[in-house]
């Protein structure tokens, strides 16, 4: 009720303000104060330029200004491009806005109100006409043609050896599987999610038994990456600022996104000169109140090597959550337990040997 009466009072304070406004010009009008009118005028238009000439002087100094704090340094090939085709069209926009914003206040103060100026008729100029409009026409084609043949590179099918991971948004919250040694994510199916499972892995399916949970994101320096992105509830987005890279996490659906990394977590502390440098992937959708959390630790590793050593380090999630073995078909659990690493002694490996044997 409190909101409902002061946006009440902002609207008659407003209505109150432009109903005078009017009154006082209808009274200058009804006294016919054509002097006063010229004076005005000339005071307005000298106003208007200074107000072009500080607009464009603040717009240029604060972009140069502040340039590092909104300009992040580029760390995959893909961000090299992007930003490229980035500034190429900052330039052209900015040339146009330029001109446009002069040549308005020039106007604005040039052809401002003067007591016995009459105006001048132009005819129609085709050849004015069609130059205005194709010459922006083809630049913007250019534009358009160059952006989507990046988006078919970012989007097209990845190198064979490329390094497969699926990244998972959910509020608010994100996750990560990693294929294991035969580097094949396994299939999933939403009907199969729970409490433990929240992948909703098909464990009939013998590429899920070796793959692997990780809460933060791990990535190879100088390999091509391939991000299979979905999400279990809400449209999320992955965004990763230092790689340019940005795509939506849409629920029923896969999407994907391939870059190389070219600057290890460590280059970038060097760098930067900033010993605690992490990469962060965040969630750009506003996806509910706990938005804000989406934030996901990444690291990237030095070398291919080192990436390939801190895979064959993790277990899979079928080791780590044995009791699932129970929904691995009979016939294939005993393949399953090798394939996940699971011990043969261990009380789910027995159990499930003495399922397979009773059947």
């Amino acid at each position: 009720m409190l909101t409902f009466i002061i946006v009440l009072g902002i609207v008659l304070v407003l209505a109150i303000l432009y109903f005078i406004f009017r009154i006082g010009n209808l009274v200058e009008l009804v006294k016919e104060k054509d002097e006063d009118i010229s004076s005005s005028n000339s005071v307005h238009a000298y106003l208007f330029m200074l107000f072009m000439i500080a607009g464009l002087v603040g717009f240029f100094w604060y972009s140069y200004a502040h340039f590092d704090s909104y300009n992040l340094p580029v760390a995959s090939e893909h961000g090299e491009v992007t930003d490229y085709l980035f500034w190429v069209t900052m330039a052209v926009t900015v040339v146009a806005f330029v001109l446009i914003f002069i040549v308005m206040f020039w106007f604005t103060f040039k052809y401002r109100y003067e007591k016995g100026r009459k105006a001048a008729f132009f005819a129609d100029d085709h050849k004015l006409e069609i130059a205005w409009t194709v010459i922006p026409a083809i630049v913007l084609a250019l534009l358009i043609f160059s952006g989507l043949r990046a988006w078919n590179d970012i989007t097209g099918e990845a190198s064979k050896d490329a390094a497969v991971i699926e990244v998972i948004g959910q509020q608010f919250f994100w996750t990560a599987r990693y294929p294991g040694k035969d580097n094949l994510l396994g299939k999933h199916n939403y009907k199969m999610i729970d409490a433990s499972n929240e992948f909703g892995l098909d464990l009939s399916e013998e590429n899920t038994w070796d793959d692997f949970k990780s809460m933060e994101l791990h990535l190879p320096k100088g390999k091509e990456v391939k991000l299979v992105i979905r999400a279990k509830d809400v449209l999320h987005i992955v965004f990763l600022p230092h790689f340019r890279v940005k795509m939506d996490a849409v629920p029923g659906m896969h999407t994907t996104f391939k870059f190389t990394v070219t600057k290890s977590t460590a280059d970038m502390r060097s760098e930067t000169g900033n010993p605690n440098f992490n990469y962060e992937m965040a969630c750009t959708e506003i996806c509910g109140r706990n938005h804000f959390a989406m934030r996901f630790p990444v690291f990237v590793h030095d070398t291919v090597e080192d990436y390939e050593n801190w895979l064959k380090s993790q277990e899979a999630w079928l080791k780590q959550n044995p009791d699932y073995l129970k929904y691995v078909p009979a016939e294939k659990r005993e393949a399953a337990i090798v394939k996940a690493g699971i011990p043969a002694d261990s009380q789910e490996a027995i159990q499930a040997a003495v399922t397979v044997t009773l059947n």
